[in-house]
Formats: C-alpha cells, structure tokens, sequence
C-alpha cells in the first residue's frame, strides 16, 4: 500500500524540485498526486514501496534539516546586511496593502468584539 511521503501544498516550487530530486537520486519509487480543480485530493509525493519507508523518511528528514539550516544562515546574513523584512520595510514598500491588512484586522476584531461590548455597558 502506497505511503503519503511529502504533502506538497503550500511548499514553493523550488522546495518541491529539490525533493524530487532528492528522492530521485536515492532511488525512491514514488508518484505523484494532484487535488484537482475543487481541491478534494491531495498534492502529494507517495511512496509505492513500503518497505523504502524508513530510508525515504530518513532522507527527507536530513533533507528538512539542511535546509531550515540554510534558511537560518541566509535570515541572518540578511539581518546583518540589514535587508531582512520588517514590518516599516513592508509598509514603506508596501503602504495601500500594509494599511488594508490593518483596517481588516480591526475590523474583525471589532466584529468579533461587538457582541460583549454590549453586554458590558
């Protein structure tokens, strides 16, 4: 029975590159699946063999540490260099949407808020 190896909603393009590559590389038998025009499946990788289980999961594994690893050293390189994003970065760069993000926080807050203010006064 096939096993659910690597969900891959939400991953970038060059995530899931690298992980079919990766699982390539090391010989994996595995396929693909897609969730479809409503969304009811699931975008995947599946593994076919079972008895590849634990070596898959290993390499994906060591595969997820290297690369929070990278991503930390590139997040810090970037803060040193002074060009991590920060919310007056995004603002500035960003203002209309910045400010529309804001106004609909608010306006949710109050929405969901609005029912016990009136009981208070």
């Amino acid at each position: 029975m096939a096993h659910l190896l690597f969900r891959l909603r939400h991953v970038t393009d060059e995530e899931a590159l690298e992980v079919r590559q990766l699982l390539d590389e090391h010989g994996f038998d595995v396929y693909e699946t897609q969730a479809g025009f409503f969304r009811l499946g699931v975008d995947a990788i599946w593994l076919r063999n079972p008895h590849q289980r634990e070596a898959a999961e290993a390499a994906l594994a060591e595969y997820q540490a290297e690369r929070q690893t990278r991503a930390r050293r590139e997040h810090d390189e970037a803060v040193a260099r002074g060009e991590a994003p920060t919310l007056w970065r995004r603002l500035t760069a960003n203002p209309l949407q910045v400010i529309l993000v804001l106004v609909a926080v608010v306006l949710i807050v109050l929405v969901t808020l609005l029912p016990f203010i009136g009981l208070v006064g």
